[in-house]
C-alpha cells in the first residue's frame, strides 16, 4: 500500500513539475511575442507621425488652392502649380503589425494572457479599416474631381517639371513657362475646386483617424511593458 502511494505522490509530482515547465515556456512564448508586438507598435507611431505630418502638409496645399478660387491673386503661377500637383502626390497607409497578424493566422492569439492588450490590438484593427475605408472615399474624390478636370485642361510637363525642380532642390526636373490661360480655366471649373473641397475634408479625417490610431498603439505599448515589467518583478 504504501508503495502504491508512494508511486502515485511521484507520478502527481512529476505531473506538476511538467505542467509547470510547459506554463513557463507558454509564458516565455508570450514575452517573445510581447517584445515582438512592442516593435511593430513602435514602428506602427513612427509610421502615422509620418503620414499625420504629410497630410497637414497637403490640407495646407488643398487649401491654397481653395483660396485661389475664392479670390486670391493668381501673381504666382508656380506656386498654384506647385500645391496642385503636391495635394494630389498622397500615398496610402499600410499598417505593419506582421506579429498580431501572425498570431491570428496561426491561431496562437490565446498566447496573450492579457484580455486588455488583446482588445486594443482589435480596436487598432477596427480603426485601421476604417481608415481604409475613408482612403478609398479620397481616392474616388480625386478620380472624379481632381484628376479629371487637371489631365483635361492643363498641359502636366512644364508642370510636373516645375514641381520636380522645386522637391528636389534643382536635382531634377527644370524651370519651364506655365500657361496662365490654362490656370485660369481650372480656377472656373467649379469641379475643380469641388474636388479640392472634398480632399481636404477627408484628408483632415482621415488625420483624426490616423491620431486615434497613434494614441491606441501608444497606449498598447505601455500595456506591453507593464507586463513584461510585471514578470521581471
Amino acid at each position: 500500500m504504501g508503495e502504491t502511494v508512494l508511486v502515485v505522490a511521484g507520478i502527481l509530482i512529476a505531473l506538476q513539475i511538467n505542467n509547470a515547465n510547459e506554463e513557463r515556456l507558454e509564458r516565455q512564448r508570450e514575452a517573445v511575442f510581447l517584445a515582438n508586438l512592442k516593435v511593430d507598435l513602435q514602428f506602427t507611431v513612427r509610421e502615422l507621425d509620418r503620414f499625420i505630418e504629410a497630410r497637414e502638409r497637403r490640407i495646407e496645399s488643398g487649401q491654397r488652392i481653395i483660396d485661389y478660387f475664392n479670390g486670391r491673386p493668381l501673381d504666382d503661377l508656380n506656386d498654384f502649380a506647385f500645391n496642385s500637383i503636391f495635394v494630389q502626390t498622397w500615398q496610402r497607409y499600410y499598417q505593419n503589425i506582421n506579429t498580431y497578424e501572425e498570431l491570428v493566422n496561426s491561431g496562437n492569439l490565446g498566447v496573450i494572457s492579457s484580455q486588455p492588450i488583446k482588445s486594443s490590438l482589435m480596436d487598432l484593427g477596427l480603426l485601421y479599416e476604417k481608415m481604409k475605408g475613408d482612403e478609398d472615399h479620397i481616392r474616388f474624390d480625386f478620380e472624379g474631381y481632381v484628376y479629371a478636370p487637371f489631365f483635361e485642361t492643363v498641359d502636366i510637363e512644364p508642370m510636373s517639371e516645375n514641381y520636380a525642380y522645386v522637391i528636389s532642390q534643382g536635382q531634377v526636373g527644370s524651370e519651364m513657362p506655365l500657361s496662365r490661360d490654362a490656370i485660369e480655366t481650372l480656377l472656373g471649373d467649379i469641379r475643380f475646386k469641388n474636388g479640392f473641397t472634398l480632399v481636404v475634408y477627408m484628408m483632415r479625417a482621415i488625420n483624426s483617424r490616423f491620431a486615434e490610431m497613434r494614441t491606441t498603439a501608444v497606449d498598447l505599448i505601455e500595456q506591453i511593458d507593464r507586463e513584461l515589467d510585471g514578470r521581471i518583478e
